[in-house]
């Protein structure tokens, strides 16, 4: 008997630790389903931009302060009501004087209803009054609140429009915070905008590669008697985190274009950072893991339900994705965020014109390739500056000693105050390939168009313009602003 117990106990087992392997299975199974969905389940979700004037609130009343009770008058008394009743037809001895005393007294009684009845009016009406204007005093400071806060969002509303730089950053810093994250990921982003370049530049964290399951499948294992995890293959770890980081920048593309609602951004630098630790020295560190730039042009001919995610962030935006992500083997970013960052970036303001800092646009334009020279050698770069008229489109060559990322680099500045157009930097393309040099950087104290960003996609080219100038003149202590001069 206890041993025909223990062999039906013993033949249960296995049926049952497999049920588990195979829940355990589809959890996995699940969990990965979630992760390759992320930018489908984005897709479902309308994206509108916030319209500023739906921020106004609406015009508020002030309670009724006036009782109900004395809103209107109160009748005054009636004779009749006091007035005694007169001596029957059969009087009495004596009943014409009794008649007598209650006449004057009903009439002193009605002097003093009167009296009283005139000190309440006044009373109430002096109680109405003061209702009256402590209710519209409420009113004017209430309507005096509504029309300063309208007037905020007028203002604001006005910032954006002609594209400020703090109102945009905080209009898509607004936007993008109110976009829930999906699981467990972080929410950290930061957004910094560029008006001369009318470029959004977003850093955004995303989960490192332990939001992949590592287990592939469970099993069970009779000889154990245990469910054992089939770790999921290296490559196949890889290509799932992959594949869900360029899902990542295609969801941001996504939330900020469609965010866009006053049409202030051409062009958006994404930055995909982690924070992790190394396992190496066990600091903790922010490696960038991918990087794009998309121009909305890009972005509209996009079928976003339809497209492979890693392909069309490789060879469609020439972004570049780390191909060891596992091991946090960071990218260059096309874009490094605190050149947009408004923190470094001084805004211009009522004391611009006692600020001792030169405004470049001010000087010569041999002048400003000596102060961006200056500023390459600041930055640990050999450089040599060509004289005018014979650089052959070269205003500097630069050298970067460092073996790898280093090289040689041709240099150009544009002292100027309208948009770099796409030509240049063609040219400059050209001039790079002609000059076998490592990189091409155009320096400029304007801006570039959406173009010009389209076609440096992929090549060995930076663009700085003036709000990445200023931010790199702050980090090595060039004082420098720049103002346009009026017109």
């Amino acid at each position: 008997m206890g041993r025909s117990v223990e062999g039906h106990a013993r033949s249960d087992r296995p049926p049952g630790r497999t049920a588990e392997a195979a829940q355990r299975t589809a959890a996995v199974q699940e969990r990965v389903q979630v992760l390759n969905g992320i930018l489908a389940d984005a897709l479902a979700v309308d994206v509108h931009g916030t319209d500023l004037q739906s921020l106004k609130r609406a015009p508020r009343r002030a309670p009724p302060t006036v009782s109900p009770a004395d809103l209107e008058a109160h009748p005054g008394p009636v004779w009749g009501a006091f007035v005694p009743h007169p001596p029957g037809r059969f009087r009495w001895w004596g009943a014409e004087r009794r008649f007598a005393r209650r006449l004057a007294d009903a009439e002193d009684r009605f002097a003093e209803a009167i009296e009283r009845h005139r000190a309440y009016e006044e009373a109430r009406r002096e109680r109405t009054a003061r209702a009256v204007r402590e209710q519209a005093e409420h009113q004017r400071r209430l309507d005096e609140a509504t029309a300063e806060q309208h007037a905020r969002i007028d203002a604001y509303e006005r910032a954006v429009q002609n594209h400020d730089r703090a109102a945009v950053t905080r209009y898509f810093t607004k936007a993008l915070d109110r976009v829930p994250e999906p699981l467990d990921f972080p929410r950290r982003r930061k957004v910094g905008y560029v008006p001369e370049s009318t470029l959004l530049a977003v850093e955004w964290d995303l989960p490192d590669v332990s939001v992949v399951p590592a287990e592939a499948s469970y099993r069970y294992d009779r000889a154990v008697d245990a469910v054992l995890a089939v770790p999921r293959e290296q490559v196949e770890l890889r290509r799932l985190y992959q594949q869900l980081v360029a899902q990542l920048a295609l969801r941001a593309l996504h939330l900020v274009f469609g965010s866009d609602r006053y049409g202030v951004v051409e062009t958006v630098v994404f930055n995909g950072m982690v924070e992790s630790v190394d396992l190496t020295t066990g600091q903790t560190v922010r490696p960038c893991l991918i990087t794009l730039r998309a121009t909305r042009e890009q972005y509209q001919a996009l079928v976003l339900d339809q497209l492979d995610p890693v392909a069309c962030v490789r060879h469609y935006f020439a972004a570049e994705v780390s191909q060891h992500p596992e091991e946090l083997q960071p990218v260059e970013p096309v874009l490094e965020f605190d050149l947009t960052d408004p923190r470094t970036v001084e805004a211009v303001d009522v004391i611009s014109e006692i600020d001792a800092r030169p405004n470049l646009l001010e000087l010569s334009p041999e002048s400003f390739e000596h102060l961006v020279h200056n500023l390459l050698t600041r930055m640990g770069l050999e450089t040599r500056l060509f004289r005018r008229g014979t650089d052959g489109g070269i205003d500097c060559v630069a050298y970067d000693p460092r073996p790898i990322t280093g090289g040689k680099f041709v240099v150009q500045a544009k002292l100027w105050t309208r948009t770099v157009p796409p030509s240049a930097v063609r040219d400059l393309f050209g001039t790079v390939l002609d000059a076998g040099a490592t990189k091409g950087i155009l320096i400029t104290t304007s801006g570039f168009g959406p173009t010009s960003y389209q076609f440096a996609n992929g090549k060995p080219l930076q663009l700085i313009d003036g709000t990445a100038l200023l931010s790199l003149c702050h980090e090595h202590d060039i004082p420098a602003r720049i103002i346009p001069r009026a017109s």
